[in-house]
């Protein structure tokens, strides 16, 4: 008798697609080609356009919310009623435990709407036979994760990333390490305060996996070339909020220019400090060097880096604890071969590695950030040196390949075996009922 073939693997994101997470469509699309059948779960309804093209390469059904209120409410009461019958015990032992999370939550509505999204999460698992559940951030789609996980028995694990562990309550993260079956996260750092606040875990089932760069998509130092701006031209991206720290990099650009220094920069990224970001720009005189360029397309993005003479990102600690991991900018710069100017938080010194790969500055600190920029613009030499080792370091620790293939190997047999360069399986497009389903590429056209 020929094997029973693993069923696929069900991603659960709070919105898909969006155009700040490429990290999340590089790994679908990796995993994707290393053979596997995936289920995308977006908890909220699509990102409006614009997408990244990369999107049409998706081959799973993502399933969305449904439109309008009656719809919804019928099909999270049908989803409860048939796991009721299906799975009585562990859908009362699952809705016991809701409530007594309930008495001690802050947000108990939102705790509710988990649950209730578990349920269509957990018959959607069990009808297509999905033998995985995979959740990326641990705050909502994790509860909701963990919810179908103890609904239908189905396996689950987590990506932890950055906002999702340092504005959480310890406990809840505690909670969610506890009932997982793997915790992958995204920097040494990340990974050993995750230890920390779960002492009496197994620390082995917390795993350091590195956002992987697809180092095809660049082409290195020579495709810098083509164009060169008149200016030195120094590139940030990155969502115009505290943590990036886009206040601090325009101060050092005005300390460059009370120093001589010629030069222009460019931030691309949208957010809601975008009108504060203009003001201190025009505060201290910088329109005609510093330009707000909007969100951009990684297509576009690609091109705004073999342009850059120099790339900084001024990260910081925020004032509610908000924080960055690796930021994947810093990698696809690497990657192009930009030299990369940086400050000390979270998890950017294990790739910008200071008079290594890049150079390190103290976060809030405008003037030491200058003088680091200052130091490699004076010095183009240093800043090849810099940029051929941090390719280097991308290749051996970064690849997007090697590092979907530990995160893949972490989530059980594989639906098939990997096929061609990279293991580039060609995968049919799975098609389901609507919750509502439609192939991922689709959604977005």
């Amino acid at each position: 008798m020929k094997p029973l073939e693993p069923g696929p693997v069900a991603y659960v994101l709070k919105r898909y697609p969006r155009l700040t997470e490429t990290f999340i469509l590089n790994e679908i699309r990796a995993i994707e080609r290393l053979g596997e059948r995936l289920h995308i779960f977006s908890l909220l309804p699509p990102e409006p356009p614009p997408h990244h093209p990369m999107v049409d390469e998706v081959r799973a059904t993502l399933h969305a919310p449904p439109s309008g209120w009656w719809t919804t409410l019928r099909v999270f009461g049908a989803a409860q009623r048939s796991l009721l019958v299906a799975a009585p015990r562990r859908y009362l032992g699952t809705f016991v435990l809701a409530v007594w999370r309930k008495l001690g939550s802050r947000h108990p509505l939102s705790l509710w709407r988990q649950f209730a999204r578990a349920a269509v999460l957990a018959q959607m698992c069990r009808d297509l036979g999905i033998r995985h559940i995979h959740a990326h951030f641990a705050n909502a789609p994790t509860t909701v994760a963990e919810f179908a996980h103890r609904m239908s028995g189905i396996p689950f694990s987590f990506t932890a990333h950055a906002k999702d562990i340092y504005l959480a309550r310890p406990a809840i993260l505690r909670r969610h390490l506890q009932a997982a079956e793997f915790v992958a996260t995204c920097t040494g750092y990340n990974a050993e305060y995750l230890r920390r606040i779960a002492p009496r875990l197994d620390p082995r089932r917390i795993h350091l996996v590195y956002h992987g760069i697809d180092l095809q998509n660049f082409s290195g130092v020579a495709g810098r070339a083509a164009r060169r701006p008149t200016r030195p031209r120094i590139l940030a991206v990155g969502r115009l909020v505290p943590k990036k720290g886009h206040e601090d990099l325009i101060a050092a650009c005005a300390a460059l220019r009370a120093q001589g220094v010629d030069f222009e920069c460019e931030i691309v990224g949208a957010g809601a400090l975008q009108a504060a970001l203009e003001a201190e720009i025009g505060r201290h005189a910088l329109t005609d060097r510093v330009f707000l360029r909007g969100p951009m397309t990684h297509r576009e993005l690609v091109v705004r880096y073999r342009e850059a003479d120099l790339f900084v990102l001024a990260p910081r600690i925020a004032e509610d604890g908000d924080r960055d991991g690796i930021p994947n900018v810093i990698a696809e710069a690497m990657a192009v071969g930009v030299p990369v100017v940086a400050t000390e938080v979270s998890g950017i010194p294990e790739l910008v590695r200071h008079e290594r790969t890049g150079l390190l500055a103290p976060s809030r600190d405008p003037q030491a950030l200058a003088a680091q920029i200052k130091r490699l613009l004076d010095d183009p030499a240093l800043g090849a040196a810099l940029a051929r080792a941090a390719q280097a370091l991308l290749r051996r620790d970064f690849d997007l390949w090697e590092t979907t293939r530990a995160l893949h190997a972490l989530m059980g047999p594989a639906a098939c075996c990997p096929q061609g360069a990279h293991g580039a399986a060609v995968l049919a497009r799975q098609e389901t009922a609507p919750f509502h389903g439609a192939a991922a590429g689709e959604a977005t056209r």
